[in-house]
């Protein structure tokens, strides 16, 4: 059905006369109804090749021109302004023109065939033609179905974008659904939900009851609360960048210290860790070395006697405290008071010379260090020395703070006095780490420690789990920056393992609610090494796909969002974020930027690889909804109390 003549051409707008005859907006074809006078709306022309162009509705307006001659039937005076879309001939729809149509050409209109044909995927591995994954109903053409093929938007990074309360969760919420209530659901991949807010266990309630696995975790709850899991991170899981981060390590000097120390608390767990007395008595020869090195440099290093004997006593002190913390109080040497009376001894010997007095007797002190000198086992010492803390491998946390001790004390007794000061920064969050109750789920297990990460990984999505929710709504934004960390580096890893057809097996989907939050900008983001950014980059390779959620594009990760290949906009006020957004995604005209201003809650200007074209939707409205639903201040306020 025809329903105007091109009367005027630019490279990216065509002026279209409507014919005289054509009354209204709306035309009714067979008992359907096209509306094609609405602003968004479709019609198609064609070129010389034969290949229909089509053209969405941009402005409609009343024109003086008057055409005298009738052979066209334009005496109208109205007007259209379309901008061209993309080609679409052989049931084929491409984006972009390359060749015109020419003056006077045909402009009828896009029927439901046309529509079909261009906006509803076909998935032939299926073996039969598939509808996709319902998404919502085209605001361009009324109340048209719009689908889109799992492929296309799961296969790639997608971002979903927008204000709050505009619509984000109910978009995610209602696509997984779709997901899991097709005949074949996505049983064979894993989809990892950082819920920020707390807002999607609800959304997938009714799941469970079709046979879909989902894992609901929340860390720091001693119980399953409302069949919520407590979710567990053990420290041992964390990189050295990422205890860097964690700890706010950002100078020289603290991030040595803190390779350092994480050493030296591996080489206690290791010593310690074993039941053998032959392995717990090397334990006891390591300090007995400590002693007599830090004595040893405070000797050399020190030029006052004052300064000698009252950093001796100090370290001395120190290492006494450490034998009776870790030895006694703990009771890891059992069948050995011998060798610990010993040691303390010795301790005790060494101390009872550093008295100040007139003509100090160094020698008396260097004498006592030769006899503690004759009772150390330097092969064991440095057979101990070869343990190298490697990431993933498994230590006790609790040997951190007196590694940390000894590792000062070895600073000082080597002349480097300032070193406590640089790092009491760094000393003060480790206490917060070890002590804080937000931090319970990094340092225990439920049932004691999973020391393997391929085990922990085990634990955290099981065999029948598709969906698996991590309620991080408590955290703070150190902790949550660590956690999505860390989790999204081991199942990155994980998927990089894989080797050959296994790499397209099992995908893994992240979604990442509240983006913004933790995948900074590089000035802004704590860790050196992003690994959102390495996803972005490289995860297609692995079958390891990023689904972002944001209201503020404007602070996420440039290389994130560029990564992107599918684009859900709903509704964003703030002049930054839709320059970021303009400046990032390809085809962005000023009319989608008007379109995503004054999109209502629930709507959305989608486009990228999942659609054939740029289209403003309404989202259907997930069921059950996520728990984002506003507060209704007017019922709260003037409600009647019972």
């Amino acid at each position: 059905m025809l329903v105007g003549k091109i009367v005027s051409i630019q490279f990216n707008q065509f002026r279209v006369r409507i014919f005289s005859n054509v009354k209204g907006g709306g035309l009714n074809i067979k008992g359907e109804i096209y509306y094609f006078g609405n602003i968004g709306s479709y019609l198609k022309t064609s070129n010389a090749l034969g290949e229909d162009i089509v053209c969405e509705v941009i402005a409609i307006f009343d024109s003086d021109k008057q055409d005298d001659g009738q052979d066209f039937n334009l005496n109208s005076n109205r007007e259209l302004l379309l901008k061209p879309i993309g080609v679409y001939k052989d049931d084929n729809f491409t984006l972009g023109i390359s060749v015109y149509p020419s003056l006077y050409s045909d402009v009828g209109l896009l029927t439901n065939e046309d529509l079909k044909n261009i906006l509803i995927p076909k998935e032939e591995e299926y073996g039969a033609e598939s509808q996709g994954v319902y998404l919502g109903v085209s605001k361009n053409q009324i109340n048209h179905p719009i689908y889109i093929q799992e492929d296309k938007f799961f296969g790639m990074h997608s971002a979903v974008l927008g204000n709050s309360g505009s619509g984000k969760s109910n978009t995610i919420a209602h696509l997984l659904q779709e997901i899991y209530k097709k005949e074949r659901p996505a049983l064979g991949s894993k989809v990892i939900i950082f819920d920020v807010n707390g807002e999607y266990s609800q959304a997938f309630s009714k799941l469970t009851s079709d046979g879909v696995g989902i894992k609901l975790f929340k860390p720091n709850i001693k119980e399953n609360e409302n069949s919520v899991e407590p979710f567990y991170m053990p420290h041992f899981l964390l990189s050295l960048d990422e205890w860097y981060a964690f700890l706010m390590a950002t100078d020289a000097t603290q991030k040595p210290f803190w390779d350092k120390v994480l050493q030296e608390a591996y080489r206690f767990y290791k010593i310690l860790s074993l039941n053998e007395e032959t392995e717990r008595k090397k334990f006891l020869n390591y300090l007995r070395y400590r002693l007599y090195s830090f004595a040893n440099n405070i000797l050399v290093q020190t030029e006052t006697d004052t300064t000698k004997i009252t950093t001796l006593q100090s370290v001395i002190s120190k290492v006494q405290a450490i034998i009776v913390t870790v030895i006694k109080d703990n009771g890891k040497m059992e069948n050995l008071e011998e060798d610990v009376e010993s040691l303390e001894e010795d301790a005790k010997n060494l101390y009872q010379k550093c008295n100040l007095y007139y003509g100090i007797k160094d020698k008396e002190i260097s004498t006592t260090l030769e006899d503690i000198k004759k009772r150390i086992n330097f092969d064991d010492v440095n057979e101990i020395f070869k343990y190298k803390y490697k990431n993933g491998e498994f230590f006790d946390y609790t040997f951190l703070e007196m590694a940390a001790e000894i590792i000062l004390v070895d600073e000082e007794t080597r002349g480097n006095k300032t070193t406590r000061g640089y790092v009491g920064t760094m000393l003060t969050r480790l206490d917060y780490f070890i002590n804080n109750p937000e931090c319970l789920f990094m340092r225990e297990m439920k049932n004691g420690y999973i020391k393997e990460v391929d085990k922990y990984l085990d634990h955290l999505w099981g065999q029948q789990t598709q969906l698996i929710i991590i309620d991080t709504s408590e955290l703070s934004r150190d902790i949550l920056e660590t956690l999505t960390s860390v989790i999204s580096r081991l199942i990155f890893e994980y998927r990089k393992k894989q080797k050959g057809e296994n790499r397209q097996k099992n995908p893994a989907h992240l979604v990442l609610d509240e983006a913004h939050r933790y995948i900074k900008k590089d000035q802004k983001y704590l860790l050196k090494d992003n690994i959102f950014e390495r996803i972005a980059r490289e995860g297609r390779k692995f079958s390891l796909y990023l689904l972002i959620s944001s209201q503020r594009p404007s602070e996420l990760s440039e290389t994130v969002l560029s990564q992107c290949a599918n684009f859900i906009i709903h509704r964003i006020q703030n002049e930054n974020d839709m320059r970021h957004i303009n400046a990032v995604l390809p085809y962005f005209s000023e009319d989608f930027v008007s379109k995503i201003k004054q999109s209502v809650p629930g709507e959305a200007l989608v486009f990228g690889d999942f659609v054939p074209m740029p289209m403003h939707i309404k989202i259907k409205k997930a069921d059950p909804e996520p728990h984002s639903s506003n507060c209704k201040i007017s019922q709260e306020w003037y409600s009647k109390t019972k």
